[in-house]
């Protein structure tokens, strides 16, 4: 009963495949690009009203532009050679056993 069902949903899912690579998605007719006419171009027109940004206070600061030295921090990164060359420098001055024991 088993093996009956599950050849049938076998059956079921091949059939599915099969019916999705029939099917074209897309056509073989090649169609050229149409690109849309804008007639209208820029030209010389009066400016919009001049607008408050800070809505209705009339508080406004400015310093004027601040090199990004001005923002930077005072972390210092080690450099990764010189975090090798360190680790690698006390690898070698570490002691070695002098004593070895035998248990017989």
């Amino acid at each position: 009963m088993k093996i009956t069902i599950l050849t049938f949903a076998l059956c079921c899912l091949y059939a599915t495949a099969a019916f999705g690579q029939v099917g074209q998605v897309l056509s073989n007719v090649a169609t050229p690009g149409v690109i849309a006419d804008h007639p209208q171009h820029a030209s010389a027109h009066a400016m919009g009203e001049e607008s408050n940004l800070l809505g209705s206070s009339a508080y406004s600061y400015a310093k004027g532009e601040q090199p990004l030295w001005e923002f930077g921090t005072d972390r210092h990164d080690t450099p990764l050679g010189d975090v090798a060359r360190a680790f690698r420098k006390g690898r070698v001055l570490d002691k070695k056993a002098t004593k070895v024991s035998q248990n017989d």
